[in-house]
Order: structure tokens, then sequence, then C-alpha cells
């Protein structure tokens, strides 16, 4: 076998079979393949697209070009979930100890963030003392135990993922759906989960900017993951203006608790009920959805999810307590408000925009080497379609530095107010199952 006829191959539109695949991962990851090869394999695929089997075996050399993560020793059936990321995405830290409340298992493998806010990882280090170096072992026996824990991402998972991954973003080919979604799947189905569900995100947050381009990325994941034998579903939700009101991460470990209390944004809390629902009815605890979301809303009325959060916190060497004292979490030194320049109604948050005003203050890193501040951060007090009036606090702004004028600029121009009322965008627009 020669990569050059695979290359040609796939130029042409032709299907390549699970053996072809297996050669080409397996031969780029161990260098046998030069970069300029896989580039070219890459532009081919952008063009030609592949088939759902060419997805799923091409997925699957991926999970299998490194380690991949047993989880038979938990009790249940692991059922995983994934964003696509966003501004404010704060479901994590309200869906793991929510579900578990339910004993549905949460074995989660997080990462630390690149971008606007701390990864769940950097979030939940707020919490002083908290730690995810843990090893396997100690892993598994929590989830048995406490029904969640966290553990950071393997340094050998999907190996030929990370590879390609960095020759795409140079290349011109990140923007491919059947390369996305066989690197976002590659690493789910690697971090050994039973049942996955997806929150893929659409707006001018999101990395899919368009309904359409949204829904093609959820039906090729759910695709690859039932072919695969991972029961597998997604969410589209939108990310037009940021999820709940905290962007930063003591501010979202804070709002975090907030919504396990029942007095969260509405927002996050109906997006954390509407995936909740799916990982416990997947998790096989309900008969149906309806079913799923009543029990879901019974654990956080009688504060059983709350208890199982401060149980979590404290099992990973955490201060359990910050959760009925969260004045505990780090706290900004300067905290100011960011007013309205007219009268009218908020028509637009540019979410990505917000995002850059949070990384600017600490909160987010710009380069792999930054330090995030953990207390920094932006609490939005209007939302889309709300109606303002001029010299009226927008957003709070929490900050460890008095010279702010870059950050209150850029929120400011991430808002837009109309002079007549605006209807608030739909928080979901469609389920993809198989």
């Amino acid at each position: 076998m020669r990569m050059v006829d695979l290359i040609e191959k796939k130029r042409d539109g032709k299907e390549l079979s699970k053996e072809e695949i297996d050669f080409i991962i397996k031969n780029y990851t161990n260098g046998d393949i030069p970069d300029y090869q896989m580039s070219a394999f890459a532009m081919a695929v952008f063009f030609q697209d592949m088939t759902t089997e060419e997805r799923a075996n091409f997925t699957m050399a991926m999970v299998e070009s490194g380690d991949q993560i047993d989880l038979s020793a938990i009790e249940g059936i692991k059922v995983d979930k994934h964003s696509t990321g966003g501004v404010g995405d704060t479901t994590t830290l309200v869906l793991a100890p929510l579900v578990a409340a339910l004993d549905v298992p949460v074995a989660k493998m997080s990462g630390r963030g690149l971008g606007h806010t701390g990864g769940t990882i950097d979030k939940l280090e707020a919490v002083e003392g908290f730690h995810v170096e843990i090893t396997s072992e100690e892993f598994i026996d929590l989830v048995n135990k406490n029904k969640v824990a966290v553990i950071g991402q393997s340094g050998n998972l999907t190996p030929a993922d990370k590879k390609l991954y960095g020759l795409r973003d140079v290349t011109a080919t990140v923007n491919s759906i059947p390369l996305i979604a066989s690197s976002i799947m590659s690493k789910k189905i690697a971090a050994g989960a039973d049942a996955i569900v997806l929150d893929v995100k659409t707006g001018a947050g999101a990395f899919m900017k368009t309904t359409e381009e949204a829904e093609a990325l959820a039906k090729a994941m759910v695709d690859i993951g039932n072919a695969v034998g991972r029961n597998t579903m997604a969410v589209i939700s939108d990310m037009s203006q940021p999820l709940g009101f905290a962007i930063g991460n003591a501010l979202e470990i804070k709002e975090a608790i907030d919504t396990l209390k029942g007095e969260g944004p509405k927002d996050l809390e109906e997006l954390c009920y509407v995936l909740g629902s799916h990982m416990v009815y997947l998790a096989g605890k309900a008969e149906t959805l309806e079913d799923a979301r009543a029990k879901l809303q019974e654990v956080i009325k009688n504060g059983k999810a709350l208890e199982v959060f401060k149980t979590f916190l404290s099992a990973q060497g955490g201060d359990g307590s910050v959760v009925d004292n969260p004045e505990k979490l780090p706290q900004a030194k300067y905290v100011s408000d960011i007013k309205a320049e007219k009268d009218g109604y908020v028509s637009e948050i540019t979410a990505n925009e917000i995002g850059t005003a949070a990384m600017l203050l600490g909160a987010g890193r710009a380069t792999k080497e930054s330090e995030i501040d953990l207390a920094v951060g932006l609490m939005l007090r209007k939302k889309v379609g709300e109606k303002v009036t001029a010299g009226e606090a927008i957003v709070t702004m929490y900050s460890n530095s008095e010279n702010n004028e870059e950050v209150a600029k850029k929120v400011l121009e991430a808002y837009s107010i109309s002079s007549d009322p605006v209807t608030a965008p739909p928080l979901v627009y469609k389920e993809i199952k198989k």
C-alpha cells in the first residue's frame, strides 16, 4: 500500500476501506507518512467528504492510535456529555452532580481551557484544594462511591488526532465536517463512555455559525457514535449570546451553585434539564424524557444535587463548604458596572466579543503559557430581548486591576441596543437521534 495511491483514490471521490484508513492513521502517527502527504489527504477529504462508514473507521483508527480508558469496573451505564464550546458554558459544572444525584455514573475526563475562560478543570480549581491528579484506580473508586469524579486528560489519548489537528490548523482544513466529527468523537470514545450526549452550539459565539452547519456536524457525530456501538444523540443549542450570566472561573462556580439550588439563570437551567434528561434516559434511569426531567427537578428541589456537588468537591481535596459559603471562592479587588449608553432593548450580545473581554481581564488564556486569574470575569445583567435605560448596568466587571477601559469598550461594542422590542432567540433548535 502506498500513501500516494490512497490520496489519489480519495481525491477522485472513491471510498477508502477500513484497512486503507488504518494504514494511513497508523503510519502517520508513527512518522512514516510525512506531513505533506497527510496535508494532501486532508485537503482531498475537505473537498470529497467521507461516507458514514469511512467516518466511523477513521474515528476508530484515531481511537486505537493511543490509550483507551477502561471504565468497565464502574457500575452502570456511563454517559458522557460534550459541548462544542461557547461563552459562559457552565453546563458541565451543573450536569455532573445533577445527573449523579440520580445514580447515573459521571466519569468525566476534562482539559484546561485556551480562550475566553478556563476549561472545566480550571473552573473547579477555583475551589481551594480541588485537584484532578488522581490515579485511574482512585478515579474509578470515586465514581463507584459518589457517582461522579473528574480526572485530567491522558497524555496519550488519540495522539493521531493531536498530530492531525495541528496540521489542519495550518493547511486551511479545520472546517471539514468529517474531520471535525471524527476529532471530537475519537476523544469521547477513547474516554470510555457507553453513551454520549452532544451539545452542538450554533450562532455568533459558536464554531458552527448557522443551524444548517450545526445540524450537519451533529448528524455526523451521532452517526459515528452509533456506528461504533455508543448510544449517541445531539442537541443543537443557541450560542448567539453567552449562556447564563457568568463568564469567569469562580463566577461560574457560583452560578453553578445557584443553578443547583434552583436559583440560576433560566437559560442555563433549561439547557441543563434538556441535556440532563437525555443523559438520565440513556443511562436507563427513566422510562421517558418527561420522567427524567421530573426526577432532575426533584433532586434540585430536595437539595440532593447540591449535596452531591459538595461531596464531589470534598472527595477531590476541595473545600466543599464553598457550596454554603460562596464568598470563600476567589474574590476580585475591583467590582464596577458597565452602563448602557441609551434607552432601548438589547437586540444582540456578540458572544465572542464578551468572551474576549473576559480574557483581557485574565479569565482565560491567550496562549498555553498564560496564567489564569480565577477571580475575574463578567456578569451579564441584561440579555437579548430585555429593556434597558441609559445609565443602567448591563454588565458587572470583576477585576484585579484598575485600568479596564479596553474591556469596557469591548463590552459596549458587543451589545447592540434597538429602539424596537426584540424577541430572544430560541434556546434549543433541534434534537438529532439515530
